[in-house]
């Protein structure tokens, strides 16, 4: 198989990690080869940031909701959506400053996220491990404030970086037929829905069944199947208009939200 592909179908999210450092000179190489990622009219709209201070970690530990590789991990990486360099460029030279608004930020957030997938590619591809937190645009308000991100420059997505001492199984993926559409979108049937499911039904709920904790949190709320943990204990209504006012507060603060 093409070693690229198999690398790829063996990617598991890494949370346990060695007590040993990642070299700045093989660092380096791996955003290199990240920042090769496709972008919007080449403006590379993103910014990476790369923290190994412990006291820079510990802050950040509670806004990535205290999960324990923000602590352990040798190396955070905060990919942020980031049109502040790009406007002073164009203010210098003369040009209309044309990126304040809600697509400048979704043109930058995707930049953001194709380089942060290029980059998880060429570490594993190094021998080392990823863990992407989703808590990174959940908490962007509060992650841009600690990381002195300034207008125009938000936190989009974000992992932990190190060597694996961990081999966790590599979780199954919906199947082909449930995800890709031939020439046109074709909406579902209900017994298509469920035979897209059904595997993922039941190798997620023996995943949650197994760990003590998560166990205790689907009793506790009741939820009787997977689609239910998904909505009751994960993904709540109520945090999701929650994070939704967090980012929009972000993108009004910093500028993003703007005509200009």
């Amino acid at each position: 198989m093409n070693a690229v592909i198999e690398q790829m179908l063996n990617h598991r999210s890494i949370r346990k990690y060695k007590d040993r450092d990642v070299p700045r000179d093989l660092l380096e190489r791996i955003l290199e080869a990240g920042t090769m990622a496709s972008s919007s009219g080449n403006m590379q709209a993103y910014s990476i940031i790369v923290t190994r201070e412990r006291a820079v970690r510990e802050a950040l530990f509670e806004p990535h909701f205290q999960q324990s590789m923000v602590l352990d991990a040798p190396v955070l990486l905060t990919f942020c959506a980031d049109f502040n360099r790009m406007r002073k460029w164009l203010e210098i030279s003369n040009a209309p400053e044309n990126f304040g608004n809600l697509m400048s930020f979704m043109i930058a957030a995707i930049d953001a996220i194709l380089v942060s997938q290029n980059v998880a590619l060429a570490a594993e591809s190094e021998g080392l491990g990823v863990c992407y937190m989703g808590t990174t645009l959940a908490n962007c308000e509060k992650i841009a404030a600690i990381l002195k991100c300034p207008g125009h420059v938000v936190p989009v997505v974000g992992f932990s970086l190190g060597y694996p001492d961990e081999q966790p199984e590599v979780r199954k993926r919906l199947p082909l037929k449930g995800l890709v559409h031939e020439e046109t979108y074709k909406e579902y049937e209900p017994q298509e829905i469920q035979s897209i499911y059904s595997e993922r039904e039941t190798l997620g709920w023996n995943r949650y069944m197994s760990i003590p904790e998560l166990k205790s949190m689907v009793f506790k709320v009741g939820a009787e199947n997977l689609a239910q943990i998904y909505t009751k204990v994960k993904y709540t209504k109520e945090s999701h208009i929650e994070y939704s006012e967090t980012v929009k507060r972000c993108l009004e603060k910093q500028g993003f939200l703007h005509q200009s």
